[in-house]
């Protein structure tokens, strides 16, 4: 296979930059694939230097799609996360900044017959079952990448990819509060644990000893500070009912403060451990649902419109919500270290637990390279 080489397609999703490929073009067995995978992205090394890899979380990415096994969806998209510095390949999570280019991509391959001027497909996401709907530009039947969208961490602007997501709750730990509470105390540090498409440990930074403002290089300079977001996340992994996430990538970790450029919150997240510049799609999407909840650790710093107030009391989440609308949401500006990210989140506050009911956000992607990438013979 090396000598032959494996057809592939670079792209942009988001604020990433993955690998994409078609099942069928990768070994079938999951060892002998993610091995592949290593070979190809030039992992394990810091500089990627063997590989097509960008030696940094955020371009160290991987899309396998494949016509869907559920009539429901039109296609299957499994998301591996390949560390820079360590021979291992995860597919314990979702990344919805490389979904962005799933839809582009299955009608680059022919997998979805484009649908006029603009193309819906819908996306079974194979990590956690869920299914998300990406729709996107396709005039004269070919996908157009042009555009005036801009998002924050991005040079210049792009064609709107828009990506609508369902069954988001319970992505990896099976439910919206994993831990069944809105509210734990981890090393004497208040946490609120959220799976809504993303598990993530939401904390708030002056508890951890920083403003939240801080840019990320200055983060990932604090040994002291990444040695508690390490801690706060592998003792969440076991209360979120993950086990050992030592050598995993979720839960992501992320402390807040509150906003100061006109946003709901300002970020700071972890990817685990590794200051993240910016703030991933589902992970967005995770914060603004614990800052939706009453008595979670975000909403003490979260500008909410109507100021997050609710009426009736509410069995789990321990606050008050008004009878007449349950459910509360909208459109949430994000704030994160080098900009902002929007996100529409929906939840119904009359069950117990409460119930994500819809998550959508609008990002963009941009094909970079279409061809065959050659992997080293193996691994150092």
């Amino acid at each position: 296979m090396t000598d032959e080489g494996v057809r592939c397609m670079l792209m942009r999703g988001g604020t990433s930059k993955g690998a994409y490929f078609l099942a069928g073009d990768l070994p079938a067995d999951p060892g002998e694939r993610d091995d592949l995978l290593l070979r190809v992205l030039g992992s394990p090394d810091p500089r990627q230097i063997d590989g097509i890899g960008g030696a940094h979380p955020l371009t160290s990415k991987v899309a396998v799609v494949s016509a869907s096994a559920d009539p429901s969806a039109d296609v299957d998209y499994l998301f591996l996360q390949v560390a820079v510095d360590e021979p291992v390949v995860s597919a314990r999570q979702n990344c919805g900044n490389i979904l962005a280019g799933v839809g582009p991509f299955a009608v680059e391959r022919g997998l979805v017959e484009p649908g006029g001027d603009r193309t819906d497909v819908r996306i079974r996401l194979v990590n956690t079952g869920g299914f998300a709907t990406a729709s996107f530009p396709t005039p004269g039947g070919r996908v157009d990448y042009r555009g005036g969208t801009a998002i924050s961490g991005v040079p210049g602007t792009a064609a709107a990819v828009v990506l609508g997501f369902e069954d988001t709750a319970g992505s990896a730990t099976g439910g919206l509060l994993p831990t069944g509470r809105v509210l734990d105390v981890i090393d004497g540090v208040e946490v609120t644990c959220v799976d809504n498409g993303m598990p993530v440990v939401v904390a708030a930074a002056e508890d951890l000893g920083i403003t939240g403002y801080e840019p990320h290089e200055e983060l990932a300079r604090d040994a002291a500070l990444l040695d508690r977001v390490q801690s706060l996340r592998l003792q969440a992994g076991k209360l979120m009912g993950l086990g050992d996430v030592s050598a995993a990538s979720v839960p992501k970790t992320t402390l807040v403060a509150p906003p100061r450029d006109g946003g709901v919150l300002c970020t700071r997240t972890f990817i685990p451990v590794r200051p993240h510049a910016a703030i991933g799609v589902l992970g967005a999407i995770s914060v603004v649902t614990a800052a939706l909840l009453p008595g979670g650790v975000p909403g003490r710093h979260a500008r909410l419109p109507g100021g997050g107030r609710f009426d009736v009391e509410h069995p789990t989440v321990g606050g008050r919500f008004d009878v007449e609308h349950p459910t509360v949401g909208g459109r949430f500006d994000v704030e994160h270290p080098t900009g902002h990210l929007e996100v529409e989140v929906e939840l119904d506050l009359s069950t117990d637990p409460p119930t994500a009911v819809r998550a959508a956000n609008v990002r963009t992607a941009r094909k970079l390279f279409d061809g065959t990438v050659y992997p080293r013979e193996g691994n150092p």
